[in-house]
């Protein structure tokens, strides 16, 4: 029985779904940290869900009903990092035409997600660590020192350690992070989650098609989803689901597309022939003579496809997914090779 961890709080924390060992590992890990008034360290590869488990720290501690605010790092230049940060005077430079908190300020009281903090420059990681350790700052062209009580959750996909070793980022804000380190296991070390994860996306996208139920995964694919290793994690375990619920057809979603960008005119591949790579069973290629000097190469290409392609079709009976998997395509791939051959006409 899949366990969900839901707060019961007005404001209400962020849903989350598992039953993995490691999950509910983490689960406990979050519940004993939140209430504390310290700063976190949220840890994991992309597409973990740190923003979401910030969220879930801000909404099971004493400030679940004061602001929680985000603010990704990487996104801004170091001034425009401070600004928003530490918020600035009017005239405190071109363009400052009046006052504006930043979002210390607005988090008075609450939790500042600060995500990707590991790309903030050496000078603004000071003005951070004044925060933590003091509660004051000056808006930038301001000379009066504001206090405020903000809890940080910092987020990072890097080894901190070893950019602080290597001077690439502060060590006396480090420790002052890291109090407690959250760090989410990626999606391949829980591989109970995956059908659970797989079945609430696919029931999710179902509803945003306006259908009626989610017919189910196939062998095939519930077999797929779990082989996978998931490089991107729950972000891409979301996409590849949903993609694949809007373009099934009726009944259980038969087919993944893993690699969107998939395609026989991919952009920097050298021939479309390259994922083309044995014929079909009991099928043979057409003679191609590399030693005749008046051979026209891309003919001869052609050819030895078109060739694969029809054969793959006929054993198929012209089921085009059927003859996708013989060759080991995407049905999208193989529709790609039908039209550049002009052979949709005959499937």
């Amino acid at each position: 029985m899949t366990k969900e961890f839901e707060v019961r709080r007005p404001s209400g924390a962020p849903r989350m779904i598992g039953e993995s060992a490691p999950f509910l590992e983490m689960q406990e890990h979050i519940s004993k940290v939140a209430p504390l008034n310290k700063s976190v360290l949220v840890v994991g590869e992309r597409g973990t869900g740190k923003e979401l488990i910030a969220a879930r720290l801000h909404y099971l501690s004493p400030r679940w009903d004061g602001a929680f605010l985000k603010l990704n790092c990487a996104a801004m230049s170091e001034s425009l990092l401070e600004a928003q940060l530490f918020g600035h005077e009017a005239g405190a430079f071109t363009g400052a035409s009046k006052l504006r908190k930043g979002l210390f300020e607005r988090a008075d009281g609450g939790t500042l997600f600060l995500d990707e903090l590991a790309t903030a420059a050496m000078a603004v990681q000071e003005k951070i660590l004044r925060v933590i350790e003091y509660g004051e700052f000056e808006r930038l062209g301001g000379s009066e020192t504001l206090s405020v009580d903000v809890r940080i959750v910092g987020a990072t996909n890097e080894d901190l350690p070893k950019l602080a070793q290597r001077g690439e980022f502060r060590e006396d804000l480090l420790d002052r992070l890291a109090f407690d380190v959250v760090t989410l296991p990626p999606l391949r070390a829980r591989g109970e989650d995956i059908l659970v994860l797989a079945e609430h996306f696919a029931v999710g996208m179902v509803k945003e098609l306006g259908g009626e139920a989610f017919m189910g995964f196939s062998d095939r694919v519930r077999k797929s989803l779990l082989r996978y290793s998931w490089p991107g994690n729950i972000r891409q375990l979301k996409n590849v689901v949903e993609r694949a619920v809007y373009q099934s057809e009726e009944g259980a979603v038969s087919e993944l597309i893993f690699d969107p960008f998939e395609s026989p005119y991919r952009l920097g591949e050298q021939s479309a022939s390259s994922s083309v790579a044995q014929p079909p069973e009991g099928g043979e290629a057409p003679a191609v003579h590399a030693g005749d000097s008046t051979a026209d190469f891309k003919a001869a290409v052609a050819e030895f496809e078109i060739g694969l392609l029809t054969q793959a079709l006929e054993k198929a009976q012209f089921n085009q997914k059927k003859a996708a998997e013989q060759l080991g395509l995407s049905y999208h791939q193989l529709r790609g090779y039908l039209r550049k051959y002009e052979l949709l006409g005959s499937a």
